[in-house]
């Protein structure tokens, strides 16, 4: 059983060049990470390969990470599994090392 989760919200670009988080920008939903991913926003491929970037970036399991909302949308939520005191430590973090 988990020990809770950290909602991360993304702003997403595909058909981009290349899979990154590149920094954090202001949304109508408040601040969000920039994501660019090559994949197309078709069939779900650019949702899965946000989750693949965000694991990556955070270091963690691919299973850890789930789209809980805004599927269709360029502006969408993950829930990324765990200790949550780790996790807001470890995105404060990440996010510190991104361009604003």
């Amino acid at each position: 059983m988990s020990a809770g989760c950290v909602i991360v919200r993304v702003r997403v670009t595909p058909k981009s060049s290349k899979d990154a988080v590149e920094g954090v920008e202001q949304t109508a939903d408040g601040p969000a990470f920039r994501v660019r991913v090559r994949a197309a926003p078709t069939d779900g491929q650019a949702n899965t390969a946000v989750r693949a970037v965000l694991a990556e970036w955070l270091d963690v399991a691919k299973t850890r990470v789930s789209l809980v909302a805004g599927g269709q949308s360029r502006v969408k939520s993950f829930a990324v599994d765990g200790g949550t005191a780790e996790l807001d430590a470890l995105l404060n973090q990440k996010a510190g090392l991104l361009k604003p």
